[in-house]
């Protein structure tokens, strides 16, 4: 595999390791951004464009990042709070009165960062096309029971994250969390993300497509099974992980122009790998004059709001106030470091100790929910190199 790109004297095992996921690991077409203290230096990229074509990826090929949408989506509510203009603290129909509804009066703000609403499910799955209606997610979530009392517990809101954020936004700017994105982090920054891809972008064919890869199989060691329990939660049809992930029926064509031009928070950002690594950077420290999170922020963001069995993805996992945190479903890089990753393969996360951002963007998406093997093996490449 030719993998093109540069990386700074020190950062080789990143390389080897970036080759070593075609050869080894099942990629099609990826790239990697590492920033330190602001600056890039690992900037990665190889293969195909789209995961079922021959043409090659460039770089700024842009994908669909799945759920590492949500850790740039999150900075839009810290930002306004930081800003004055947003309460955590306060009820979520605070800012939106209809969302009270059946018994969610006690729902706070933090509570949509932290998974904490009881609201991962909605009783009667949108369609693809009501799912592209920025007005009908929220209806549906405002209408909806929570499955567990506000507060008490913490579960992944795998699609519904995105609509009780982007409403919020909504009410209190009177934009979309994707406009918000474009005018207030990605415009500023000169980073390649977004929540709503502009017609001319789609038109210029930035954007590769993406699909389903199977992971090749283990050599010299035995095949790493999911859990009985984990396993049977995706299977069973009334459990809360298929019912989560399932908000949407049938889930949209990812590749679908329609598709990539809508806001959906929770799970349609489309990044190049130095988009992501250049938002994350910015989190922490400055990048060209631009920083976004004031020093108390980064540690609002990291801060453990919810850990232990995860009553969703039914495995232990830890969140900050809308990003998962350093723990065993989604190792980052150390204990400090606070990121997202996407189903299916793709990651962001910053580590403000060692000065570390990081963005892994791929066509290819595997089975993995948190921590897929190519973005790990780029994780402890990127530790051995500090």
């Amino acid at each position: 595999m030719d993998v093109n790109g540069t990386v700074a004297e020190g950062f080789e095992p990143v390389r080897v390791a970036f080759a070593r996921n075609f050869e080894a690991l099942g990629d099609r077409g990826a790239a990697l951004a590492v920033y330190r203290d602001g600056h890039k230096v690992v900037d990665l990229w190889a293969g195909t464009k789209d995961v079922d074509g021959t043409e090659p990826w460039q770089h700024g090929t842009a994908q669909v990042v799945r759920s590492a949408t949500k850790g740039v989506a999150a900075a839009v509510l810290l930002l306004l709070r930081q800003r004055g203009e947003l309460d955590l603290d306060a009820p979520v129909a605070e800012y939106w009165p209809e969302f009270k509804a059946r018994g969610k009066e006690r729902v706070l703000v933090r509570h949509v960062l932290d998974h904490r609403a009881g609201l991962p499910v909605i009783d009667r799955p949108l369609t693809p096309e009501e799912a592209l209606d920025p007005l009908r997610g929220p209806e549906a979530v405002a209408a909806q029971a929570p499955v567990w009392e506000p507060g008490t517990d913490h579960g992944y809101h795998a699609l519904t994250y995105g609509w009780m954020l982007d409403e919020l936004v909504r009410r209190v700017t009177g934009i979309g969390a994707g406009e918000w994105i474009a005018r207030e982090i990605s415009g500023p920054l000169g980073a390649e993300f977004w929540l709503g891809l502009p017609q001319a972008e789609e038109a210029a064919g930035r954007a590769g497509r993406v699909g389903r890869v199977e992971a090749p199989e283990p050599t010299g060691a035995l095949r790493a099974r999911p859990r009985r329990s984990v396993t049977e939660a995706y299977q069973d049809p009334d459990s809360l992980t298929r019912r989560a992930f399932a908000a949407i029926t049938p889930f949209p064509d990812q590749n679908e122009p329609a598709y990539r031009a809508s806001a959906l928070p929770a799970t349609n950002g489309i990044a190049t790998a130095d988009g992501l690594a250049r938002i994350y950077a910015a989190l922490i420290g400055e990048v060209d004059g631009v920083r976004l999170f004031d020093p108390a922020t980064v540690e609002l963001a990291r801060a453990e709001e919810s850990s232990g069995p995860d009553r969703v993805l039914v495995v232990n996992t830890r969140f900050g106030l809308g990003y998962m945190l350093h723990g065993s479903a989604s190792p980052f890089l150390g204990p400090g470091s606070f990121g997202h990753p996407g189903r299916g393969g793709s990651l962001g996360f910053a580590d403000p100790e060692t000065g570390i951002a990081l963005g892994y963007v791929t066509n290819g998406f595997r089975k993995t929910v948190t921590a897929d093997p190519r973005a790990q093996a780029l994780v402890r490449a990127v530790r051995s190199a500090l």
